[in-house]
Formats: C-alpha cells, structure tokens, sequence
C-alpha cells in the first residue's frame, strides 16, 4: 500500500484526491498539509479521509515519523522546489504540479535532489493522458501526414479581475508569471513532446490588458523556430471568452489536431488543392484504431506514477520533460520582456537562468495592491478542448 500526502490544499488538491481514491486497493492519503490547517480539515471531512493526519507545514510532516511514500505537491509555483527538494531529501517520491518550478537553476536542483536521494520527481502534465493528446502524438509519430511544418498552441482562458487579487497570484516573486506559466504549460508540453526538441529560437509579445492587479502578463503570443525551418505559434491567454485549448499540426501532407480533426488536399495543375479524401479516410482509420488510454487526465498519470512505485521504475513524465517546459516558457518570458528573439538552450550563465535574474529583468505591467487569503468559491474549470 503505497502512503500518500497531499501538501497544498487549495483548488487544485481536489483533482489529486478524486484520482487516488479512484484506486482504494494501491493507496491511501495519511496526510493533509496547508498552511491554513481548516482547509486541510474541510478536505478530511468532505472525502472521509479518517486515516489522513492534517499538517500546516511540510516541515511537521516531515518530522511527524509517518511514513509517506509520494507527496501530491498542490502548493503555489514559488513553493515548488523547496517543497519538492525537501521531501525528496526525505526519501519521498514526489508528483509535482505545474509549473515544475520558477526558473531552470530551481529545476536543475530538483534534478539533483532526485538522483542525490534515490527517488523520482514525475512532472504534473496530465493533459498527455487525455486520448486525443495520446493519439495526435502517436500519429505525428508516425508521419502518417508527413513532418510537421507548423503548429498552432492554443492556451485560451477567461479569469475575472478578482482572479489576480489571490495572495500569490499576478507576481513574478510568488506566480512566476502568468498564462504562459501557469496556463499555456500544459500546451507547450504537448509541443515539446510531440516535437521531441526545443525549438532553435523563440520571439514573443507580451501584454497585460484586463487585470491592473497584476505584474504578470495576461496575454502572450511566441513564435518558436526549429533546426528544420518548422515554426510553431503560442498564445497564452486568460482574457478570451468561451476559451479553448487546441494543437492543430499542419504536416506535409494533411492537417492533424487535437481535440482530433483532419484535412488533406492535393494540387490541381494550377496549385490549388482538392480535398484527398483518400489520405482523410487513412489518417482517420489510423486514429480510430488506436487504443484507449485505460484512465484520463489525472486519472491516468496518477495511476502511471503509482506504478512507477511498484515497478520499481522513473514514471512516464520525468523531471526532463518538466525542466524541457520550464526552459521553453523562460525563452518566452526572456524574449518577451527584453524585445528581442532568444536562441535556445538557456546557458546557466544567462541570467534568466536563475529566480534572482528573473526578478532583476521580468516586465512589470502593473502594481499588484491586493493579497486575498481566498477568493471564496473553490469550483475550478480544469479545461476546454474544441476543434
């Protein structure tokens, strides 16, 4: 029976308790950690979490001697790597939530406590078990519509103004930025992997256009150039209406997305094209005939990292594939604020490598003049996909 502690226990936290009591027979929460103890308390109580011991720091848990076998990490972005480091120091696999930390030299200690220590860090990006993300990947794979010339990232969200008036939300110093941190991450992980690579170099416009209670961006756009010519466009939003999160994959020979749609065409003597139907049909036979993912979401990467543990194995997800995400939306955030494009890898040497450099250079849109204990409602959306 592998022990649980969920240390954050905010809005997010809820979506990690629903998914490991989806597997009763594998686990059990034995701890609930916030520094607000009630509503660790009001968790207990909801979800009749009897054998869950409530906390108010990571620090009391860790010296409580309960034994603890993978922390659920549901703190805000600033809390990251010290939480993560701190437990991992302790001999506790760690899930992280997004971001996997707020700068690059945060996520190369993260990388060094997990092999220090003899225990794995698995990246929070559940969207990668969702079936449509699962297929699209499988399908660029395969080139069955040829390599992938360019990509569309859509990360389009709506929050109400008092959405930033939350202690540590609209700061670099505690949020680390905005949607293209805290939205967009999942997005642009979908690109990493579908891709396999960073891209070459990254030029981004950043703007902040409906919350004047934040430091942080509410709307981003990057353009990222690969070693191959290919381009991609990222737009990081949480000021659009009816919002969306979609890839569209434009390949050589046909249109592929996720949530799944497909067009082909081929040339006529003149170079316009005509629908191939053929390669429509193909590509559409393809994506049906593979298999379903066996759980979604959060589902899905909770039961992967449970099996990690069992299996004795690195989960599916690992701290290079968070450090990979981290160092992209750095190379937006650098470009953003400095006006200029940004070639990748990041050096350690680059003085957005490391928080304190962040901190000397990010762009401040606005003055953030109120720090809500809460906001009250705790329902959260956790996402739309539309073609």
């Amino acid at each position: 029976m592998i022990h649980v502690a969920i240390v954050g226990c905010g809005n997010i936290s809820s979506a990690h308790l629903k998914s490991y009591m989806l597997f009763p027979n594998r686990c059990k929460i034995v701890a609930l950690v916030d520094i607000i103890p009630a509503k660790a308390q009001a968790k207990k109580d909801q979800l009749n979490l009897a054998e869950a011991t409530v906390f108010d720091s990571v620090t009391d848990l860790l010296n409580s001697g309960i034994k603890v076998d993978l922390v659920s990490n549901c703190t805000p972005p600033f809390e990251h790597a010290p939480i993560a480091i701190a437990c991992m120091n302790a001999g506790i696999n760690v899930l992280g939530e997004k971001p996997m930390a707020t700068c690059l030299a945060e996520c190369d200690a993260i990388i060094a406590a997990e092999e220090r220590n003899g225990v794995f860090f698995a990246a929070g990006a559940q969207n990668r078990y969702l079936d449509f993300i699962s297929r699209l990947k499988k399908l660029a794979d395969s080139q069955i519509a040829g390599r992938v010339r360019c990509a569309h990232v859509e990360s389009l969200w709506w929050r109400g103004h008092c959405y930033y008036d939350l202690w540590w939300r609209g700061t670099w110093q505690k949020e680390g930025g905005g949607p293209m941190l805290n939205h967009a991450v999942h997005q642009i992980d979908m690109i990493n992997w579908i891709q396999g690579e960073l891209p070459a170099e990254v030029t981004a416009v950043l703007s902040n256009v409906a919350h004047d209670n934040s430091e942080v961006e509410d709307l981003g756009f990057a353009i990222c150039k690969y070693t191959d010519g290919a381009l991609a466009n990222i737009v990081g939003s949480v000021v659009h209406h009816g919002g969306t999160q979609r890839i569209v994959l434009q390949c050589e020979d046909a249109k592929i997305a996720a949530p799944f749609s497909v067009a082909a065409e081929v040339s006529k003597p003149n170079g316009f094209g005509d629908p191939n139907t053929a390669l429509e049909q193909k590509i559409t036979d393809a994506y049906n005939a593979l298999p379903s993912l066996a759980h979604q979401g959060f589902d899905g990467q909770i039961d992967d990292v449970l099996a990690a543990i069992e299996q004795g194995r690195r989960p599916s997800i690992t701290s290079a594939d968070g450090r990979k995400t981290v160092e992209l939306i750095t190379a937006i955030y650098k470009s953003g604020c400095t006006q200029q494009t940004v070639t990748l890898p990041l050096s350690k040497e680059d003085e957005w490598y490391t928080f304190e450099g962040i901190m000397k250079n990010a762009h401040r849109f606005h003055e953030k003049k109120t720090a809500a204990k809460e906001l009250g409602d705790d329902q959260i959306t956790l996402g739309n996909y539309l073609k």
